[in-house]
């Protein structure tokens, strides 16, 4: 369960690095899960919930971003 807890610790660091991007367009990003396999489930919030282009901000800007800070995130998915 310890490396849970780092992994999960490590992508909260690497989502408040990028929330701010996020919420300077009235969004946000909230993480709700990282499972054993590496896949990040996160719920876009504010603007981005029902932004046409939140998939492209989910896999070229949130999960770009913590594939390159995290080698263990596999995927990020978007939960409602």
């Amino acid at each position: 369960m310890g490396d849970d807890t780092v992994l999960k610790d490590k992508v909260k660091t690497v989502l408040d690095s990028i929330r701010g991007y996020l919420q300077a367009d009235g969004g946000d990003v909230e993480l709700v899960d990282v499972s054993d396999e590496g896949v990040v489930s996160v719920r876009l919030t504010g603007a981005c919930g029902g932004c046409p282009m939140s998939q492209l901000t989910l896999q070229m800007g949130i999960e770009r971003t913590l594939k390159e800070h995290i080698p263990e995130v596999k995927s990020v998915v978007a939960v409602n």
